[in-house]
C-alpha cells in the first residue's frame, strides 16, 4: 500500500533530514514510525503526502508513483498532521461537508459517515459552532472525522493522540483497528512507545534521517519492551 525506497531529503545547507529511508507498508498493517524530535518523521510522511519534494528515491502508494501522479496518490489517502491547521471560518459540520465535496463523497454516505463518526468521538453537538471556538482537542477530532470520511486506502498520522482525551484516544485507536480490517492501511508517527508497542504490527524506528530497525513489532521487540529496545538502539549508533 506504502512502499518508500531509498528516500533521501536534504535541506538548504546540505542537511539530509532523510537518508536512504525504506519503508513498506502493506494493507492491513499499523505501522508505527518512531524517533526523537529531529529525527526524521515528519519529514519522510510531508514526502509521502505530497507537502515536500525529495531529491533521491521513490514513493509508491497503492502501486501509483508520488512524484508522477500525485493527485491519484491523494485520492486514495489522508493525512492528519501533528497539529491540524482547519478553516477556523467553518463550523464543523461545514468543513467536513467541504471534505466530503472533495473526496465526491455521496450525500447519503456523508450523512451516515458524518454521523456515526461524530458521536463516536462526542462531538455531534458542537458540529454547528465555528471552529476558531474548538479546543486544540476538538479540531483534532474534526480532522480525524474528515481523514476517516471517504474511507481512504491509507490513513498517514503525524502524532495523532496529541491533544485528544484518553476517551477520544481509545475511540481513534478502533477506528484504526477498524479501517485495516477492510483492508486499509496506516502509517503513523508517535512518542508514545507503549501505545505503539500494543496497536502497531509493524515499527521502524528512525535517527538522524536513518532507519536503524524496522520490521514485525515482535521481532524488533524480541522480548524486550519498545522502550528498552528505543534506547537501546538510538543511544549507541
Amino acid at each position: 500500500m506504502l512502499k518508500i525506497s531509498n528516500l533521501t531529503k536534504i535541506y538548504k545547507g546540505g542537511k539530509k533530514a532523510a537518508s536512504d529511508v525504506n519503508i513498506h507498508v502493506q494493507a492491513g498493517d499499523i505501522y508505527g514510525f518512531i524517533g526523537h524530535n529531529g529525527a526524521g518523521k515528519t519529514t519522510t510522511i510531508k514526502c509521502v503526502v505530497g507537502i515536500h519534494d525529495f531529491d533521491q528515491g521513490e514513493i509508491f502508494v497503492n502501486e501509483i508513483s508520488v512524484k508522477d501522479e500525485p493527485l491519484k496518490c491523494k485520492e486514495i489517502m489522508a493525512y492528519i498532521p501533528d497539529n491540524p491547521d482547519l478553516y477556523e471560518y467553518l463550523t464543523g459540520i461545514q468543513y467536513l461537508n467541504f471534505i466530503a465535496d472533495v473526496y465526491g463523497v455521496s450525500a447519503k454516505e456523508r450523512e451516515e459517515r458524518i454521523r456515526k463518526e461524530s458521536d463516536a468521538f462526542e462531538i455531534t453537538s458542537a458540529l454547528g459552532d465555528l471552529i476558531s471556538s474548538y479546543s486544540h482537542g476538538m479540531k483534532q477530532k474534526v480532522a480525524i472525522i474528515g481523514a476517516l470520511i471517504h474511507k481512504p486506502k491509507l490513513l498517514i498520522l503525524d502524532e495523532p493522540f496529541v491533544g485528544l482525551d484518553p476517551k477520544a484516544a481509545l475511540t481513534l485507536k478502533n477506528k484504526m483497528h477498524e479501517l485495516c480490517e477492510e483492508g486499509s492501511a496506516i502509517f503513523f508517527s508517535t512518542h508514545v512507545l507503549d501505545v505503539a508497542e500494543k496497536l502497531c504490527n509493524k515499527v521502524a524506528i528512525i535517527r538522524n534521517g536513518q532507519i536503524i530497525a524496522s520490521g514485525n513489532t515482535e521481532d524488533v521487540t524480541a522480548g524486550s519492551s519498545l522502550e528498552d529496545v528505543f534506547m537501546e538502539v538510538t543511544e549507541n549508533v
